[in-house]
This record gives structure tokens, C-alpha cells and sequence, in this order.
């Protein structure tokens, strides 16, 4: 097999299964990252609970953040199903505004210095991968019919 044939294949083999490797991919991260916050297991929790001290004093940690690792794995399950595209989309950039909010409001425990961010720093700003991946699915989706 030439380098030109090779090529060819690997490119075939994306078109075919890159969307539904995004869409396993995104369950994954959701569903794992969200279970993990249910039982309290979450290395992000601490942030988490810096986040929401701040925004949703109404509610308990424990309240909290049960609700939302179970709207992660929410997330991760609608990816699953591509007829839930349409309904998955919006909550998913919901949950990325909320997830950058740390950067803003949180600068200490993200940011080292100038452009240098922590661990939770490079954490969070790694979404815009995910984002870019969401755009993906998003481009592949079929206009509504208009009425």
C-alpha cells in the first residue's frame, strides 16, 4: 500500500466513524467526569464549590453538585443519541459558559500570572477543544424544514 492509498483510507475511515467517535468521546468525558461528582469523587470539586459559593448560595455543595454531575452525565448521554443533537447542543454551551466562569471570577485559583494559567486553568481552557468538536457535530446536522 502507497503513502497516496493510506492517506486515502485513514481519510474514508474519518468521514465514516468521526462523528460517532465524537459522540462516544463526549459521553465519556461527560458521563465519567459527572459520575465522579455525584459520588464526590471529582478532583474539580473544590473549584466547583469556590464557583458556586459565590453564585448559587441557595443551595448546599452537596446539593449542588449531585445536580450537576447528573446534568453532565445528562449531557453525555444525549450525545449518545443523534435525533437529541438539536436538544444536547444548547445545554452543552450552557454548561461551557458556566465551566469558563473560574477564569473571570475565580482569577487566583486559575491563573498563575499574565496568560499562565494553573492546573484548573489549563482544565477549563482545554474546552475549547470540545467546543470546537461540538461545532463538528453541529456542521453535520441537517437545516429544519422550514414552515
Amino acid at each position: 500500500m502507497n503513502l497516496a492509498t493510506f492517506d486515502q483510507c485513514i481519510i474514508d475511515f474519518s468521514k465514516h466513524y468521526g462523528i460517532l467517535i465524537a459522540r462516544i468521546a463526549f459521553f465519556i468525558v461527560f458521563f465519567w467526569f459527572g459520575i465522579l461528582k455525584v459520588f464526590g469523587m471529582s478532583p474539580a470539586n473544590a473549584l466547583v464549590e469556590s464557583l458556586m459559593e459565590s453564585a448559587l448560595p441557595f443551595l448546599t455543595f452537596s446539593q449542588f453538585i449531585v445536580l450537576f454531575g447528573l446534568f453532565e452525565m445528562t449531557i453525555g448521554i444525549l450525545f449518545l443519541i443523534p435525533k437529541y443533537s438539536r436538544l444536547v447542543i444548547p445545554f452543552f454551551f450552557l454548561h461551557m459558559l458556566t465551566t469558563a466562569l473560574p477564569l473571570f471570577v475565580l482569577p487566583s485559583i486559575t491563573w498563575q500570572s499574565f496568560l499562565v494559567p494553573t492546573l484548573e486553568g489549563q482544565y477549563i481552557i482545554k474546552n475549547l477543544v470540545l467546543v470546537s468538536l461540538a461545532i463538528v457535530i453541529i456542521a453535520q446536522l441537517k437545516p429544519m424544514r422550514r414552515t
